[in-house]
């Protein structure tokens, strides 16, 4: 039987699951389109129709086509989207990464009858053009260039500028650092139906708080990134909404009431007959979301429906129209779970579509057509996923997902609802992917089944797994894995370490696979380490609302209590666990949550390892701190009392601490903060800066498995669990 290494896990293909290409379903036809090796050209790839009952293929974009006059070489495609008559192809190339992803580029357009490419933008510089889109008919092309938004006529290659006030402070089309982190508003413009207008997102970031990266290495002098960045209690950006006309470039403003920088618009979209916009406004607690209809000539809006909670409410309802658009779907916790509701465009009629004590996960897909919502689900097991439908008016409530495969389903269904990309995969098993006919859930071929890592796996000497739940106490079970050494002698001692994140929007006890990380908790296993995480209450976990929100207004003050508490019972449960060797690590909140252990349980953790943490929540960012704690004047003490730097005189044992100097968003500020704090106490403790890297540390040569040999020294060395580190 073989034993993991960090060379194999990180330093290899070895052990990676397969990667599929992007998969575009045909809006025409019961067919994908799909990217394949060129077998013409050297390192290109074609554009390829396949048949998705019979899998027949039918080139439709050579890579030899894609090969600009001026080079040598085709287009290497990031992304790609036909047009609605699929008579053109849209290419995403030569991208660069904005923040979290890869959202600027230059863009090329790919005639299919006379094979004709060209390139838009005009003479913009090379990867600068943002979100380009097809117009309705198809003539024209949009996209975001230098924070305005242009229109380009694909024949004459005309351009025209819709907006001409885009600069460092006005953003028009895509959104600010902080509307783009927490709401995901990134493509922040919408074609009107009839293609004659553009409803856009403006963010006025004048007067915001501007943060400075500073990044010592790409130079003998620092390169210096700046970008507005507010913080907790801090004035965000003015956020309003436009539509502008393409024929003359006038611009209506939707006059939303309320003050432009205490409220957020997180969603907005054209009706379907586009004599309207269905718009969104969350005030600044978010704890209240009104729905809106603008009347896009003259700007005039109304409420029409409300949803409020003491607590929060998040972001998680993108416009679903059914009923010809008379009415929307709409996810809420109002009875206690997250359920689905038909609401009525005009908000008189709100209807339940789902019901039952159990928690929505996430709406897959809907055919209005045919009158089905397509949702994820565990009712029974809050660490799986199942894909669940049912009509539209409640009634045929039938779990798609096949019973005998306990574990995690994932889906992309197709426009017509008709077919369905399946992902299914457990802790201990690799993801196998099919494609299915989403009706009855019958295999129509198998895209991927990681044979090659499943036979790896089956040579390992495997650790023992289980999914479990912690009694804390006052009647609370907290759900858990663990992950045993494979020969365990119960007569011997065992160190623990636990995994964790803890906060709002994170689920650590998931029966899925987990990648590399997993493995690499698995190499500790073989070790000798028990390796264990436990979800608190206020995790994203499906339990019901009182389980997710009990928390508000006390983030790392109750969660860490219950890590703490669930700690002690597995420590009284398993006798062959070390209690003078318990370690814990995660990563941002996950990180936070590590520095409360050791400081304000020194007692219980020996060792820990805070990987990109916020040591004091004051220097978080607005929307997602204030969403889960409300604004610091009136919650200054449970402030205090959730953020790690208050306890940093409590330190006794062993501290690492591991952050990336480029970090966005996690800024390595909060940890010079808490170095300072440990210096003041006389604590002794380490850091390892990575230099330049973002949050998720992953740039630059070597720099993943040098990070995880980072963890395993210092795991081994301070828990002395058996076994090497490399």
């Amino acid at each position: 039987m073989s034993t993991l290494s960090l060379d194999r896990i990180f330093g290899s293909d070895e052990l990676s699951a397969d990667h599929l290409p992007d998969l575009v379903w045909s809006k025409r036809s019961d067919t994908y389109f799909t990217l394949e090796k060129s077998s013409e050209v050297e390192g290109g790839v074609d554009v390829v129709q396949v048949d998705t009952a019979h899998g027949t293929k039918q080139t439709v974009v050579p890579a030899k086509a894609l090969i600009p006059s001026d080079r040598e070489a085709p287009l290497a495609i990031d992304g790609f989207q036909f047009s609605s008559d699929e008579s053109k192809l849209l290419i995403f190339t030569n991208s660069k990464r904005v923040w979290r992803r890869n959202t600027r580029g230059d863009y090329w357009v790919f005639d299919v009858a006379t094979q004709k490419l060209k390139q838009l933008g005009g003479d913009a510089a090379p990867s600068t053009l943002m979100f380009a889109k097809f117009s309705p008919e198809n003539l024209r092309v949009s996209y975001v260039c230098n924070n305005n938004l242009y229109v380009q006529d694909i024949d004459s290659l005309q351009i025209a500028q819709l907006t001409d006030d885009g600069s460092a402070e006005t953003i028009n089309g895509t959104s600010d650092w902080v509307n783009e982190e927490e709401l995901a508003i990134r493509d922040a413009y919408r074609w009107s139906p009839d293609g004659t207008a553009i409803a856009f997102w403006q963010f006025d970031t004048t007067g915001v708080g501007r943060f400075h990266l500073i990044d010592n290495t790409r130079g003998i002098y620092p390169q210096i990134t700046t970008f507005p960045y507010p913080k907790v209690g801090e004035k965000n950006s003015a956020t309003r909404l436009g539509v502008v006309r393409i024929d003359s470039g006038n611009i209506t403003w939707l006059d939303v009431p309320g003050d432009a920088r205490e409220h957020y618009l997180p969603q907005m979209e054209w009706t379907p007959a586009g004599d309207q916009i269905l718009l969104q406004q969350m005030n600044r607690l978010q704890n209240t979301n009104r729905v809106m209809l603008a009347n896009p000539e003259n700007g005039k809006t109304q409420t029409v429906f409300t949803d409020t909670d003491e607590t929060w409410l998040e972001n998680e309802n993108p416009v679903r129209w059914i009923d010809d658009g008379n009415a929307f779907v709409w996810l809420s916790e109002r009875d206690g779970w997250r359920h689905a509701y038909r609401v009525s465009r005009d908000g008189t009629q709100v209807t339940k579509i789902t019901a039952g004590d159990y928690d929505v996960l996430e709406i897959e897909a809907i055919d209005a057509k045919a009158g089905w919502l397509y949702f994820a689900a565990s009712p029974d097991n809050p660490t799986q996923r199942y894909l669940y439908r049912v009509k539209l008016d409640g009634s045929d409530l039938t779990q798609l997902s096949p019973q005998d495969q306990q574990g995690w389903h994932t889906y992309a269904i197709s426009d017509d609802g008709q077919w369905a990309v399946h992902t299914y995969s457990t802790f201990n098993t690799p993801p196998v992917v099919k494609l299915i006919r989403l009706d009855d859930h019958s295999v129509v071929r198998v895209l991927s089944d990681n044979a090659k890592l499943r036979e790896r796996l089956a040579e390992l000497n495997t650790p023992t797994s289980e999914f479990f739940r912690v009694d804390i106490g006052d009647g609370l079970q907290l759900d858990a894995w663990c992950l045993k050494p494979p020969q365990l002698d119960e007569t011997k001692k065992y160190p623990l370490l636990v995994h964790v994140y803890g906060e709002p929007h994170g689920q650590t006890v998931k029966d899925v696979w987990q990648g590399a990380r997993g493995l690499w908790h698995a190499m500790l296993a073989q070790q000798g380490y028990v390796v264990v995480s436990i979800d608190n209450r206020g995790t994203r976990s499906p339990r019901g609302r009182e389980w997710r929100k009990c928390i508000y207004r006390k983030i790392g003050v109750i969660a860490p209590e219950e890590q703490a508490a669930a700690v002690r019972a597995l420590l009284a449960k398993w006798s062959y666990l070390d209690p003078k060797r318990v370690g814990v690590w995660g990563w941002s909140g996950g990180g936070s949550m590590s520095l409360n252990a050791i400081f304000r349980y020194p007692d219980l953790y020996s060792t820990a390892i805070a990987v990109a943490p916020n040591a004091n929540q004051l220097l978080y960012d607005s929307i997602y701190q204030e969403r889960y704690m409300g604004l610091p004047d009136d919650n200054a003490e449970n402030y205090r009392l959730g953020s790690p730097l208050t306890y940093a005189s409590q330190l006794e044992g062993n501290l690492l601490i591991v952050h990336g100097t480029g970090d966005d968003n996690g800024h390595y500020q909060g940890t010079e903060y808490l170095i300072n704090e440990l210096i003041a106490n006389n604590k002794q403790f380490s850091v390892m800066p990575y230099p330049g890297r973002s949050h998720a540390i992953n740039e630059g040569t070597n720099t993943v498995r040098h990070f995880y040999s980072v963890l395993t020294h210092y795991f081994n060395e301070h828990l002395a669990a058996a076994g090497s580190d490399d």
